[in-house]
């Protein structure tokens, strides 16, 4: 099992490495018959200490966890209790999950992922049709059901996932609701009931 921890604006000295390592590897080694590699990255913004931990499971999801506090040991601490909460609460829902649902990973497409300018600080003019792009990655849209959909959010730190639904093919979306819910945004409507642009919204819970 391999644990990278890096650092975002603190040194991550052998100490704070150990104890991080160790914390996680516990709580992977006690829910997983496996070996899994993962990530944990320090952050401080200002007084707060986060640590974001990420794992990436055989079966291609990935499970992620977010851990505050006043020092460093104390995020660790916060994010290894909800790693081990969303890994119990995915060990109870695997078994409805099939070998099939691995097959449809294997053929996701790629999308461009961008993050625009909102700034209100005046920007040197651009096109209006080109918004000013600050950040730029790239995410995987997968083949899935909506129930793994709902399972992959529930396992990250995302507030929403687009996937193709494996029943018919089409774009869908699953996203946090401020209820504590999650959504689902289904644009397969019947043909003679779609207007221009309409998609059904439900509760995925």
């Amino acid at each position: 099992m391999t644990i990278q921890i890096t650092g975002k604006n603190v040194e991550v000295g052998d100490a704070f490495q150990t104890y991080a390592g160790d914390k996680i590897r516990a709580v992977l080694h006690k829910y997983m018959a496996r070996e899994v590699d993962g990530h944990i990255r320090l952050e401080r913004e200002r007084e707060l200490f986060k640590t974001t931990c990420s794992v990436r499971l055989t079966n291609g999801l990935l499970l992620e966890a977010h851990g505050d506090g006043a020092d460093a040991y104390g995020s660790v601490d916060s994010a290894a209790h909800k790693l081990e909460t969303r890994i119990r609460r995915y060990k109870g829902r695997i078994k409805h999950h099939s070998s099939a649902a691995a097959a449809r990973r294997k053929v996701d497409i790629a999308a461009r992922d961008h993050v625009v300018s909102l700034s209100d600080v005046d920007e040197p003019p651009h096109d209006e049709a080109n918004p000013l792009i600050i950040a730029e990655g790239q995410r995987n849209i997968g083949h899935m059901t909506v129930s793994e959909a709902v399972l992959q959010l529930d396992l990250s730190e995302a507030p929403f996932m687009i996937f193709k639904n494996a029943a018919h093919g089409g774009l869908n979306v699953v996203y946090r609701r401020n209820d504590g819910h999650i959504g689902w945004i289904d644009a397969d409507l019947p043909i003679a009931a779609k207007p221009n642009g309409a998609a059904t919204e439900k509760h995925a819970d």
